[in-house]
């Protein structure tokens, strides 16, 4: 596996487009989006908090299946994939446990409350951190994919639980947000930016995936190019 040495144009502008649809987004939230009545500025952490949440769900969905392709396939490009999006989804996920209590404090006199939701995404948290130190103890490369394979197939089961809490379970969260309704209850303005937050934070997931993975072929290419020399000494 060789060093890539040039720059994907295609990459380049998607980092181009994403740096503008940031800059937008700054806008819309600081400045397009009115402020909400009952719990006032606090409430920009919600185009924050949620699209990170959804950036963290959509993550483990790519760590699922690229796990179950590489216990199909086994090939390693999958086994990258999953690794690349575990660490991307957990960053993204610790981002969620940051701002929630930032936004709770205010507007719900309190940092944390074990509701089905919160400690439904805390257990998320521990099992794909627990993912993450599973590639370190495993010495030996396949076994440590294969291991961490089945882990992800079987850890994503917490996702659309999590996700599904609030309908199954009384929880201080709102209810969900209904694409496009009324019943939403949100401002329109306030719907135009909370939506726009989803496509930039999607657009940031597949940049830094992209950029995670180009790293993780460099770092496989080193490690190869050590065992060569390892095995013609």
């Amino acid at each position: 596996m060789s060093l890539e040495k040039t720059k994907n144009p295609w990459v380049t502008l998607l980092g181009a487009t994403l740096f503008i649809a940031m800059s937008v987004n700054l806008y819309l939230i600081f400045q397009f989006a009115p402020t909400e009545r009952s719990m006032g500025h606090v409430q920009r952490i919600f185009y924050f908090h949620v699209p990170s949440a959804w950036v963290a769900f959509l993550a483990f969905g790519v760590v699922f299946v690229a796990s179950i392709l590489y216990l199909w396939k086994r090939d390693r490009k999958y086994n990258m994939v999953a690794n690349s999006a575990a660490e991307i989804g957990v960053m993204f996920a610790t981002l969620v446990l940051v701002t929630g209590p930032i936004w709770a404090r205010p507007v719900w006199n309190t940092w944390w409350e074990w509701t089905p939701r919160l400690t439904l995404f805390l257990i998320l948290w521990f099992i794909y951190i627990a993912y993450l130190m599973l590639r370190q103890f495993v010495d030996n490369e396949e076994r440590s994919a294969r291991f961490c394979a089945v882990f992800g197939i079987f850890g994503f089961v917490d996702v659309p639980i999590v996700y599904m809490s609030i309908r199954l379970w009384r929880d201080i969260h709102p209810s969900p947000v209904i694409a496009g309704g009324e019943s939403s209850g949100m401002h329109p303005d306030i719907r135009v930016t909370f939506f726009f937050s989803l496509f930039v934070f999607t657009l940031l997931f597949i940049f830094m995936l992209i950029q995670r993975l180009r790293l993780e072929k460099s770092v496989v290419a080193v490690s190869d190019l050590k065992k060569e020399a390892a095995l013609a000494a």
